[in-house]
């Protein structure tokens, strides 16, 4: 079976994953003991699949997902609220800030449960363990790819010589581990690299779409690339995924964009079987979450799909933001304005009153609705969507402007748009703008809400401007700028790892 005995390891103090008494929580019931010795490959399997659980864990997800969305401005947040959510939204985040300390140990906890089974399968040993390997590879670099995201600048700045993340690999001893340092974020993306580039050589299984796969890991690499601005890389990997072909599917025929009337329903349907989907987080009906779902902070809404008042389903209290609401909606043709339900009572919208100015309650249904029940959603990392305008972006970087507007107008197609409505070269000069400011704005358009849109600017030096009502308002002003040079840009290191392990130096 070629695999080696795991002499057992204790988690780190900085691993230690800890929640506040008021929050339920969602621990993996299909892991085994982290002290047990990984001897077979039943075992090895068994800790794979609490290893993928842990992605379920609201300190993951949940957290992970306010840490990564809430800083944009396609959203708004309708009134304060005394989760430490707010500190996201606001750029107003401590170093004691709850939520990126439960993504640091939720993170963490799965590349260290990762490690031990990378640790344990030889490079000669059976084809599904060597799959299996390649599954723990991925997590691996995914864990320590969000990380970097979060707590390190990103790449284009200083070239990746600013402190990134500690670098977490498998055979570190405990003394080791308490006492890792930063490395730099151009050594945290070396180190993604390198694992996906061999988790996809030992991936040869296909297996659903809530599990790494060869493709999945094409996939996160052609977003790193994009993001560390390696563009010709970002091509070849995203190209990987897609194929040749100008429908969108690849030689494998494993993926397709979702078109039609079914596009409006995307979200809604289970990942398993999705053409489009390439990685998703899955949740059957057992874990919905309810007022703890990712939904719940969107939308409020009955069965029938109709929204309501805030509390009947949802806490509802993160909208659509004006901003981006005018933008989507300024075509009305553009079916991705069914991604937002507003709440209107009698043909009349709402305005959460909360604030001064009051904020227009614009739901966001992109986390609602699967399998019928209001706050249950299996959340999308990876889809073939994303891939296309990861090759445009690329393209629109390498002056490849046709080709870049090739895709845009390939989604824009799906999205029900046509003639006038589809760019070209001229028409996007005549606005004024770039061909990279019409593939931005596409990417805003497709993948709003999804965790994407402040990464997107701050890597391509752009400012986030705040210019409608929020929680964001200061003194009746609604403006709110942040540069991409900021400080806030990223998240504190928690002060909590800092107290164990003095070598973590502080962001400003």
């Amino acid at each position: 079976m070629n695999i080696k005995i795991l002499v057992p390891t204790l988690l780190t103090g900085f691993l230690v994953l800890s929640f506040s008494a008021c929050r339920k929580t969602y621990l993996p019931s299909t892991s085994i003991d982290e002290n047990s010795a990984l001897s077979n490959a039943g075992d090895i399997e068994t800790a794979t699949i609490g290893t993928y659980a842990i992605f379920k864990d609201p300190g993951y997800v949940r957290s992970g997902h306010f840490l990564m969305e809430y800083p944009s401005d396609e959203i708004a947040q309708g009134q304060n609220s005394s989760d430490d959510l707010t500190r996201a939204y606001r750029y107003t985040q401590l170093i004691t800030s709850t939520h990126p300390a439960l993504f640091w140990a939720q993170a963490y906890k799965a590349a260290s449960a990762a490690n031990r089974i990378i640790g344990v399968i030889d490079d000669n040993a059976t084809a599904n363990l060597k799959h299996i390997k390649g599954e723990n590879l991925f997590i691996r670099a995914l864990m320590h790819f969000n990380l970097v995201r979060i707590f390190g600048r990103p790449y284009p700045q200083g070239n990746g010589n600013n402190p990134g993340v500690p670098i977490l690999k498998e055979g570190l001893t405990d003394a080791e581990k308490l006492t890792l340092s930063r490395s730099s974020v151009k050594e945290v993306y070396d180190f993604v690299i390198a694992d996906l580039l061999r988790a996809a050589d030992l991936m040869t299984i296909r297996k659903s779409n809530s599990f790494a796969s060869k493709e999945v890991a094409y996939a996160l690499l052609s977003r790193v690339y994009l993001y560390k601005e390696d563009n010709a890389k970002a091509i070849e990997f995203a190209n990987m995924v897609i194929g040749n072909s100008v429908a969108g599917t690849p030689a494998s025929g494993r993926y397709s964009l979702v078109t039609g009337g079914s596009y409006p329903n995307y979200f809604r349907s289970v990942p398993d079987g999705n053409t489009e989907t390439i990685f998703a987080i899955r949740h059957i009906k057992t874990e919905d979450r309810g007022f703890s779902a990712i939904g719940s902070m969107y939308f409020s809404g009955d069965a029938s799909g109709s929204p309501q008042n805030q509390g009947f389903s949802g806490w509802a209290e993160i909208y659509a933001s004006k901003k981006y609401f005018d933008f989507v909606s300024s075509n009305t043709a553009d079916i991705r304005n069914s991604f937002i339900t507003p709440y209107k009572v009698n043909g009349v919208l709402q305005f959460n009153t909360k604030l001064t100015p009051n904020t227009p309650m614009y739901y966001i249904n992109k986390y609602n609705y699967q399998e019928g029940l209001v706050t249950l959603s299996s959340p999308v990392y990876l889809r073939l969507a994303e891939m296309f305008l990861i090759r445009a972006e690329a393209n629109a970087k390498l002056g490849n402007h046709q080709l870049a507007l090739d895709d845009v107008n390939l989604l824009r197609r799906r999205a029900g748009l046509s003639g006038a409505d589809l760019h070209s070269t001229a028409s996007v000069a005549a606005a004024g703008k770039s061909i990279l400011d019409a593939v931005l704005e596409e990417r805003w358009l497709e993948l709003a809400f999804e965790g994407h849109r402040a990464y997107d600017l701050f890597r391509n030096n752009r400012p986030l401007i705040r210019n409608y009502p929020g929680s964001h308002v200061v003194d009746g002003n609604v403006n709110m700028t942040i540069g991409p040079n900021d400080n806030r840009v990223v998240f504190y290191i928690p002060q909590d790892e800092i107290n164990k392990n003095p070598k973590l130096i502080q962001n400003p």
